[in-house]
């Protein structure tokens, strides 16, 4: 174990963190350049809540207002809170960028480790780049709205949405390939932004009111579902939907695992506490604009579906005040398109190492000439993807809107399944994690699978009735088909050269000790 001496130097954190990476079977081939407040501020950047709780703000005004808005950002809040645990007992014993297919290979039995740890890889890839997606083209319909303050007339068509996506996802490529040192410096930006952001918005929308402003009973308690044609106890779950969404993505830092100091330690306490930094971030953005709400009517009868620019507008009372707190907002998404797509990379790099995706060897290498080494390849091929399912919004909204669902889908199964399966077994693997939870173990693990399905079933649903080919979420028909690729995939090709990670067999208990005595030694 680390002493205190140990823990005060990076670069014997670092040896030890490469030492421990042999052990599960990867050799060190990033540099490690991130503490506890850069992975902390990441995991902020990745959710980036006032972003994650605008983008998609019609939603919950459709299913039932300011009660399911306000209450709803409580609720899940807390539900998530065991799932962050969770996952961070287990990152805590399994820190590798391999992250949540890893874990499930690691606690499968020998028999069923290689599909499970398959279906999850999977999972985790279609998660990561279709949530990566979501953030990159929210931003860019965003940026839509922003644009219709000052030109209320502009017909706006599916393509020029589409180019402005191309401009925003190119953006956030060139940060991830050519200013990868600075990008834990950014994300401390991106925290300033947002804090300081969160403030003004709050101090502003206080100030001018200039829609009106509501009672208390009003801003926590009003609750209308009619307009989602739901029954009203079912219209706020379908209402809940941009608070999983802000919160889908905490378990992504797990693949940048292998570029931070003393991983065992940071990640997970950057995994949990960012849960609570988070619900008070968004508590602090939410009040403010629930007690100024302009008619809310108006706001879901936009044309463009995205009311967060006028919402502004109405409230400030000009185009100029609309435009500044819209920003805001546009900053805080930049900011998370930039890290989004950097902990993406990292995933596609790191099941391409474990041979589990065409073309492995040129996807899993690392490009030392630039940026102190990353994985270029695995970058250009994260985008191309989003790039070419970008294509489908072009086609049908609809059906490109079922891939933020899908994000949340795939994702929540992927980080339930390694909980789930280590429940299963008693929790006997987690003994000796570095972060254990003890005997809340199994009724945080519990709550976190059960958390997880509900989320499954509750992104498979249309937002508003009656459902029409228009309204109709294809979140469930992308996810089974996404499902049925993998599963034949693995049939024809990935059960015969996939055999998981190159774990080594586990070093005897006197050689651990001797490792440890050295270590106080060097310290």
């Amino acid at each position: 174990m680390q002493n205190d001496a140990d823990a005060a130097n990076p670069n014997l954190q670092d040896i030890y963190a490469a030492e421990d990476l042999q052990k599960l079977g990867y050799t060190q081939e990033m540099t490690r350049s991130r503490g506890l407040s850069h992975i902390l501020f990441m995991t902020l950047a990745i959710m980036a809540v006032p972003y994650g709780l605008a983008a998609p703000i019609a939603t919950s005004l459709v299913a039932g207002g300011p009660a399911t808005i306000i209450w709803g950002w409580v609720a899940v809040s807390f539900l998530t809170l065991p799932l962050a645990f969770s996952l961070g007992e287990i990152c805590a014993k399994y820190p590798t960028s391999a992250g949540a297919y890893y874990w499930c290979f690691r606690l499968a039995s020998p028999e069923r480790r290689n599909l499970l740890s398959w279906i999850n890889g999977w999972l985790t890839l279609v998660g990561v780049w279709t949530i990566s997606l979501s953030v990159t083209f929210g931003t860019a319909q965003l940026i839509v709205a922003g644009t219709l303050i000052y030109l209320p007339e502009w017909a706006v068509k599916p393509w020029h949405t589409y180019l402005i996506f191309l401009a925003v996802t190119a953006v956030a490529v060139v940060f991830c390939v050519f200013f990868n040192p600075i990008l834990p410096t950014i994300d401390v930006i991106s925290a300033y932004w947002t804090l300081l952001g969160v403030i003004v918005i709050l101090v502003c929308v206080s100030v001018k009111a200039a829609a009106g402003r509501h009672s208390a009973a009003f801003a926590l308690g009003h609750f209308d579902p009619s307009p989602s044609g739901w029954t009203a106890g079912w219209a706020f779950f379908i209402g809940l939907l941009p608070v999983p969404y802000t919160f889908s993505a905490i378990g992504m830092i797990a693949s940048m695992a292998e570029e931070v100091h003393n991983p065992s330690s940071v990640l997970p306490t950057a995994i949990v506490w960012s849960i609570p930094i988070g619900f008070i971030c968004g508590v602090f953005f939410l009040v403010p604009i629930l007690f100024t709400l302009p008619d809310i009517a108006t706001l879901i009868s936009v044309a463009s579906g995205q009311p967060v620019g006028l919402m502004f507008e109405l409230i400030m009372g000009s185009k100029g005040g609309g435009f500044g707190l819209w920003f805001i907002i546009f900053g805080i998404g930049m900011f998370c398109a930039i890290s989004i797509s950097c902990a993406a990379s990292r995933a596609t790099w790191a099941f391409a190492r474990d041979a589990a995706i065409p073309f492995h060897r040129t996807f899993a290498k690392v490009n030392q000439r630039l940026s102190g080494g990353i994985p270029l390849n695995a970058i250009l091929l994260s985008t191309a993807i989003q790039v070419l399912l970008g294509l489908i919004y072009l086609g049908s909204s609809a059906a490109f809107n079922a891939f933020v669902g899908i994000a949340v889908m795939c994702l929540g199964s992927s980080y339930a399944m390694p909980v789930a399966i280590s429940l299963a077994n008693g929790r006997a693997d987690m003994a000796d994690s570095p972060f254990r939870l003890g005997r809340f173990g199994p009724a945080l693990n519990a709550g976190a699978v059960v958390w997880a399905a509900f989320e499954l079933v509750l992104f498979s649903m249309p937002a508003v009735l009656p459902v029409t080919p228009t309204t109709m979420n294809y979140a469930s028909v992308v996810f089974v088909a996404f499902a049925l690729i993998s599963a034949v995939w693995y049939l024809i090709s990935g059960r015969f050269h996939y055999k998981g990670p190159d774990i080594p067999q586990d070093i005897p208990r006197e050689e651990h000790q001797e490792v440890d005595e050295k270590r106080e030694f060097n310290s």
